[in-house]
Parts: structure tokens; sequence; C-alpha cells
């Protein structure tokens, strides 16, 4: 593969929600430019995105593929990206590092939560959009008037169409280019005359093209005011404008699994997609963007893997300057030296070795030390970094144990290390429950991280994470306690009466003494307060922290030989846990807030599933044939929401949760908390 120029690049992200044939569509595009002699399929496992054997025994894309696609003297780097929604980490990543968000939508079903999400990724970004309609042979595909006038519903944007379908459903068999009013018919989008049944309707969408293309430049706009008309080559013009600035967001219709209108996409991305060199980066520090192309060296981390013959991957773009093989590069974020082998071209797990590689191109090296995603790599001593991306919060939770006792040892840096290379996976030890918590976007995501990290070497078992409930009182309880101890050696004695009282949610612990005129000596005061301490941890009445309590030791007894400081750790003790009991003690639980954006078809059941959860429904919204839900609800009722929110709208339903406050467990509720632990302690 030759050395590509800036402007002889685009970078181009698929996006979709799952089956809407994004990787299809990538291997109709190898095809048609001749890359490959034939197309492959996802079900037999035989396409170039989808090599990886998890994904094939799946059926789905579960990584970004690189799919580099050659046409008339430009190189296209596609980054085929995961639908399923469990790896939006993914596409966000892949999003960052293209200059066109390319979203491929199912004509039989139109936009879907997942198309949304992405979206919203490419939005926040400020990454130029185009969609096309895919499927347009299905006999359920809609009509483009419909399409369009769904998408104007749903998103605030202006969409125009640089084709129309040629003939509906299975008699699609090409588009009318609106460009240049002719017809391109089959896979090899053999040129024609538009038919005179649809002529009418094609000068009218070529109208609003033009309109939308003249609006797009000031130039442009002041011509077609004079003459009313623009060239073929000035639609295209204000075209590239229009998506650059995104002011417009072309439309197109391709029925990928038989190459039909792919043809015509790839002309329409060579043409009209934005180039690397007119794209800004934003930088952390005192340089606050750096043009594509222009600059010194700058090279950003988006994406690593492990492949079997050379070790690990790790993906990047060449933002700026031009990056040489075998060479050492500076990773400005974290401080560290990396020598940089043999760079590749990726095509699916092809790796085609060149020297350099340019500003606007993506490769990628092996066996770097310290370098994961989001981190820019570049000069020593021009310290350039591109701000990291923020994330989704993870959604789905097991609890990670060992399977042999050989795997204790490397289960930690694993995990650190699977979480390093997918900043939507994240993992920790839980204080309160004393788990090795791994948390994700959902059971998939999950299962392949358990998968792959026993790939490397450590086999994980899971399990339902517990609850990290909390203790604490509703009202003023007072104790007396004396530990006495006379018998088989030195003696031990100490009083203590102490009261607790409830504190706001939120303000800890707080410890003070009313104690005067020496009924207790101010040296064995600390120790009441670390006896205290120690059942707090421990728990009083279901094994769990307590929280936002208040002690106060207001009387007490000592002796003048047998008191020490471990009877009155004992005494403040057990005066503490009978204070606790007579105060009224409640279970907390966490709360979180969840949003759920589900087809408006399924609010009903969404608010009806959630109520069974005991969550309390803060609003509700409709936009667009989309339902937004917004509710707080108990975490131990919400553990495995993904997989019924999966079920019960055939995985058109998504949702986020952060976490809210702690309130009162229902004494319902709390009691069969309790009597569930105590069972599980005796057995």
């Amino acid at each position: 593969m030759k050395v590509y120029n800036p402007t002889q690049l685009r970078n181009v992200a698929l996006i979709a929600h799952q089956s809407a044939g994004k990787t299809t569509l990538a291997e109709a595009m190898l095809f048609s430019t001749g890359a490959i002699s034939r197309m492959g399929d996802i079900a037999q496992g035989s396409t170039v995105s989808d090599y990886d054997e998890e994904e094939q025994r799946r059926g789905l894309s579960l990584h970004t593929s690189m799919v580099p696609v050659e046409a008339d003297g430009v190189k296209i780097n596609l980054l085929d990206t995961p639908g399923y929604t469990d790896f939006q980490g993914e596409v966000k990543n892949a999003i960052r590092v293209s200059d066109l968000a390319l979203v491929v939508i199912d004509a039989s079903t139109g936009v879907q939560v997942g198309t949304e999400v992405y979206w919203g990724f490419a939005s926040e970004l400020d990454i130029p959009k185009m969609v096309v309609f895919n499927k347009m042979n299905r006999d359920s595909a809609r009509t483009a008037e419909q399409l369009l006038s769904e998408l104007a519903g749903i998103f605030d944007e202006r969409f125009v169409a640089l084709n129309l379908p040629l003939g509906r459903k299975e008699e699609f068999n090409g588009v009318i280019d609106l460009l240049g009013m002719q017809t391109l018919s089959g896979m090899d989008a053999t040129r024609g005359d538009i038919p005179a049944e649809v002529a009418e309707e094609a000068e009218a969408y070529r109208l609003t093209l033009m309109e939308a293309a003249a609006e797009a430049n000031d130039d442009l706009l002041e011509k077609y005011f004079d003459a009313g008309e623009l060239s073929d080559d000035e639609i295209c013009q204000g075209v590239r404008a229009g998506i650059k600035n995104g002011t417009l967001i072309p439309v197109v219709f391709t029925a990928a699994d038989e190459a039909i209108g792919v043809k015509s996409l790839t002309g329409i991305i060579k043409d009209l997609a934005p180039m690397p060199t007119e794209r800004t980066f934003t930088t952390e520090g005192d340089l606050e963007t750096i043009q594509g192309g222009d600059g010194p060296l700058t090279v950003y981390v988006f994406k690593t893997s492990v492949d079997p013959y050379v070790g690990s991957l790790t993906y990047f773009r060449v933002i700026s300057g031009t990056l040489e093989a075998d060479n050492r590069y500076h990773n400005h974020t974290k401080d560290e030296e990396e020598r940089f082998g043999t760079v590749y071209v990726m095509r699916g797990n092809e790796q085609i070795g060149v020297d350099t590689l340019n500003a606007g191109d993506i490769g990628a090296v092996a066996k770097l030390n310290v370098t994961t995603p989001g981190d820019t790599l570049g000069e020593k001593g021009v310290d350039i970094k591109l701000p990291p991306l923020d994330f989704p919060q993870p959604i789905y939770a097991v609890a990670v144990t060992p399977a042999t006792q050989a795997d204790s040892a490397k289960m930690g840096p694993i995990l650190t290390r699977l979480c390093d290379e997918d900043q939507t996976l994240q993992w920790r030890q839980d204080p309160v429950t004393n788990e090795a918590v791994l948390e994700g976007m959902g059971d998939v995501h999950i299962d392949v991280a358990i998968r792959r990290a026993a790939h490397l070497g450590v086999g994980l078992e899971t399990a339902l994470p517990k609850v990290p409930y909390r203790e604490t009182v509703s009202r003023t309880g007072t104790a007396r306690y004396r530990h006495k101890k006379q018998s088989g050696g030195a003696g031990q004695f100490g009083e203590v009466q102490l009261r607790v009282e409830p504190r706001q949610r939120g303000e800890g612990f707080e410890f003070d003494s009313e104690i005067f005129g020496g009924a207790i000596s101010h040296t064995f005061i600390p120790s009441i307060e670390k006896g205290i301490k120690q059942v707090m941890q421990e728990g009083v009445i279901a094994g769990y922290p307590v929280v936002d309590v208040k002690a106060v030791v207001f009387d007490g007894k000592e002796h003048p030989v047998d008191s020490k400081d471990i009877a009155f750790q004992i005494a403040g003790r057990e005066a503490f846990k009978l204070a606790v009991q007579e105060a009224k003690p409640v279970l907390l639980e966490p709360i979180m807030r969840m949003r759920v954006t589900v087809p408006e078809m399924d609010m009903g059941s969404v608010l009806s599933d959630l109520s069974s959860r005991r969550g309390q429904v803060e609003g509700t919204d409709i936009t667009g044939g989309k339902a937004i839900v917004t509710a707080l609800i108990p975490l131990a009722n919400i553990q495995r929401y993904s997989n019924d929110l999966r079920s019960f709208t055939q995985g058109r339903g998504v949702y986020t949760l952060e976490m809210s406050h702690y309130a009162a467990v229902p004494s319902n509720v709390a009691q069969e908390i309790i009597d569930s632990i105590q069972r599980d302690s005796a057995a």
C-alpha cells in the first residue's frame, strides 16, 4: 500500500444501531473497488471486518476494525464500529479519530435508539455526518420521502438527498444521482437516463439540494440569487462546505448485500468528505488547537488489541507531522519514551507494513510498553496532549473471583490492563462488601472481557455483586455497658454510658465527650472512640458500615488499677451496639438516577416495570418517536436491568445510570435482607 498525502485521505467512522449493515457495507466497498474478489458473509464469519473469533462466534461486531478502501488515488480509512450498545466506548473513540461519521440506518426500521446514542457522540465531538439508508431492497423498506421525513422529525438538522432510490423494495436496482442527473444501476453503477415517471420528483429533490448547497457558501448564494442556477461543480462545492460547517447533512441510499449504490457512495465520500487538513483538534495546555496536517508530529492512540502473532497492537491516528517506522517517540501523557518498530496499515487483521505515515493517516504498531488508548505521542520537548474523552458510566457489574489459586496473583494486573485498553470498563475492590467488582456497559461487554482475561492467562468466575448497604439510626438512643474481667491474669474494668444521635445524610461520623469531673480519665476517651469505630466498620444489625451518626460519651466509671485502654475499647464498642439498637436502626440502600430511552410504544412497559422495582418516576418526555423516562430506583432492583430492557424492547432500549443518594430501605424489605444475611452466616 502506497503512502498517501493528507489531501488524499478520508477518515470515516461507520456507526449504526446493530444489524443496520455496517460491516456488509464495508465489505461491499472493498468489493466494488476491487480490493477483494468476492464479498464475505457475516453468518459464515468470512468478512474482512469481523475477523475476531469471538465476533464470528456471536455474529456481531465487538471491536472497531480498520478497512482502508483505495479509490482513484484516494484512501478512505473506514472504521467499522460495533453496533451493539455495550461497546459504545469503541464507537466514541473511532468517531474522535474520524473526519466524517457515516450513519448507517436500516431502511426497514428507521432511526433506532443506538442510532441516536452514536449520533449524539458525533455531535458532542463536532464531527460532520452523512446518512446512508441501507437495505433498500427489503420488502419492508420505506420510501425516501418517509425516511427523510423521519430524520427531520427526530434530529434538528437539515437533511438533503444526494441521490434517490431507483426502484422500490425488491426492484431496487440503483440510484438516481441528483448531482449528475442520471441513473447509476447495478453494482457496476451503469449510467443511464432518468425514467420519465420519476423525472419530476428528481428535479424537485435536485432543487432542494441546490438551495442547500447555495446557502452553505456566501459566494454561491449570491450567484444563485442572480442566476437562479448552479453548475454541478458548484453544487458539489456547496455540499462540501455544508458538510464541513454542519449546515447540511447529505443522505444516500444503498443495498449493501447486493453492492447496489455502493460505488456511488464511495465516489461521494471521495469527492465530498472532509480532508484531514480541514480538521482542528483541541489540546490541553497553552496550545489551544492544532491543525490536522501542519505542525510537529502528534499521534493520538484510540485503540489497543492483542494479535496472536505480534502481541499487543496499538492503533493511532497521525494528527500532524509525519511518523516514521523504527524510531523513538515520546508519550506525552505518560511522560515515557516508546520505541516504534514496524508500522502497519491494518485491513481487518491483515498487517501491511509501511515506512511512513503522513498526517491524517491511521495505522498500528506492535509491542508498546506503557501506551494505552487516550494517550498522545510525539516529539520529545513538544508537549502536545489531546484531552481525554468522557465516557458513559458503567451500568452492569459482576463480582469476580480467581478460578484457581494460581490466578489470584494475576487477577489484579490483568483486570487493570483490560480497563486501560477499554475505557468503559472499570474494576474496583468494594470496601463495603470486600468483593472485586468488574463494571461495564452490559452482559455481553462483561462476558467478552472475562473471555479476554482467560486468553491473557487468568481464569475468572463471576457472580451477582452484593449491594453495598449501610446502617444508620433514626432517633436518639442511650446505653450503658460495664466491662469487668478479674480472672486469668490482670484485671480489666471500664464502664461507658453514651448516646447516639442521627445526623444528616452524608455528614458522616462525629464523636464527642461530655465527661466532666473525672468520671473517666481523658486518656481513655480516645480508646472509647476507637472501639466505636471498630463497630461502625462491622455493622450492628446486618454487617454493613454504620454512617451518619454522632456518638457522645456522657458518663462512666473507671478503676484505679484495672482500667486500661482495651477495657474502654470493649466497653465503648458494646455500649455503642446497645445504643444503636435503642435508636431504631435502619438499613440504607444506594438509589440510582436512571434515564431510559425506548421507542414510544414501549413506554408503558417501562413505566410498569420500574414501578414493580420500587422506582419513582421523576419525569417522561416523548420526542421523535422515542420515550425518555427518568426515575430514581434502588440499585438492588436493577443489577440485571440491561437484560430485561433488551428483552421487552427487542434490543431497542438503552439507559444510563448514576449514583444519586442513599435512602432508608422499607422496613419489610429490610427485614428480608437481614434475615437472608443471618441465614447465610448460620450456614
